[in-house]
């Protein structure tokens, strides 16, 4: 994402002007996004146009419109955004008070105005705009005849390919059938791997399975290398890094992501950092429950008592369109900021933030323990979504 213009005033008011220049900057986007802000942004509209004859036709004409937001709808496996609302400026094509569907496009500017920018807003402005934040891992998870190839971002889990070949069982006395859908297995996720994969970016490659189908893949994937003389593969073998998985399922990828050979090996990358951290919860709930909090009555009392080192909290939440529920995890944030505190702002399109969500969406580790909090507490929940 670059950040092309930002003029926000001491009340908070203002507006940016940004551009989206890959698929992940529309997850930012849709985060940055809320009910009755403005948008102004390069669109295509349909009008229609009456000739000298009295004869009408339509045409579809390129156009900038500002709208107010009413819906806002992402698809997380296209990265499209469509921002829905009513115009609010003069045009020439469309009436004040119409209703337009944006859809924001790539390398396309826009511009978007509120009357509060937030702490947790402006933060993730500067995420998306810092270029060192991209894709930097990327990961093959299988075993027999499924891959689920993703690239790990530090604001999602993209599912770049999926590879699905049925693999007979070996006969007895005859081998052949099951070795050649093997092969085409193989074949078909290095295809998948050269087509998705830029080894510019990514820094780290990881091969995850159960048994020994990652050891027989990479053994196929460089004897193949160096048969097509794949001057790509060869030069980046380093990067490579074999791991256990116990399926081939996407989700197996929150048990690699925590095995500590692995973390080791990613430490500057944030979706380690929240796997970890989320692993650090669990333990402290299991050995020190007085240390460990989730929903969010509970954590906004521990916060109150300055008790809390690390803050763990879905991009879910500030998404939630009721506007003084969104400011009461704004302040909290804010609160444990200023109290010295962490504050992991985990993604819901993480496998670590999906199970955060099932926490509530928030939990805490606190400095020290506070005990009996849980006695007549027990509405954490009851405003979330």
């Amino acid at each position: 994402m670059k950040l092309i213009h930002k003029d926000i005033e001491k009340d908070n008011a203002g507006q940016v002007t940004l551009m989206p220049e890959e698929a992940e900057d529309m997850w930012h986007t849709y985060n940055l996004l809320q009910v009755r802000d403005s948008l102004r942004a390069s669109t295509i509209r349909k009008v229609q146009t009456e000739s000298t004859t009295g004869s009408v036709g339509s045409s579809r004409v390129r156009t900038t419109l500002t709208i107010c937001v009413e819906t806002i709808d992402f698809d997380s496996q296209a990265c499209q955004l469509r921002v829905k609302g009513t115009n609010i400026e003069e045009n020439q094509y469309v009436k004040m008070g119409a209703y337009h569907t944006i859809e924001l496009e790539l390398n396309r500017k826009f511009t978007l105005a509120k009357k509060n920018w937030d702490s947790v807003v402006l933060d993730r402005i500067e995420q998306a705009c810092d270029a060192t934040q991209k894709a930097d891992v990327a990961a093959v998870v299988m075993q027999e005849g499924l891959a689920n190839l993703v690239l790990v971002t530090p604001a999602m889990t993209l599912l770049r390919a999926k590879v699905e070949v049925t693999i007979p069982r070996k006969r007895r006395g005859s081998c052949t059938q099951h070795e050649k859908a093997l092969e085409r297995f193989y074949e078909a996720v290095m295809q998948a791997i050269l087509r998705h994969i830029n080894f510019d970016v990514v820094k780290c490659f990881l091969i995850a399975s159960p048994g020994f189908v990652r050891d027989q893949f990479i053994t196929y994937l460089f004897k193949e290398a160096v048969r097509q003389d794949n001057k790509i593969l060869l030069e980046n073998r380093p990067k490579f890094m074999l791991v256990h998985s116990s399926s081939g399922h996407k989700y197996s990828l929150k048990e690699i992501l925590s095995d500590p050979t692995v973390t080791s090996r990613l430490s500057d990358t944030k979706a380690a950092g929240e796997v970890k951290a989320l692993e650090d919860f669990y333990k402290m709930l299991q050995h020190e429950p007085d240390r460990a909090f989730y929903g969010v009555a509970h954590v906004e009392k521990a916060a109150d008592a300055l008790a809390i080192d690390t803050l763990l909290i879905s991009d879910k939440l500030f998404r939630h369109q009721d506007v003084p529920t969104r400011s009461r995890y704004v302040r909290l944030v804010d609160s444990v900021r200023d109290n010295g505190g962490n504050v992991r702002i985990f993604s819901s399109l993480h496998v670590s933030g999906e199970q955060l969500t099932q926490l509530s969406g928030v939990a805490a580790i606190l400095r020290f323990p506070i005990a009996d909090l849980s006695e007549g507490e027990d509405d954490s929940s009851s405003d979330e979504d």
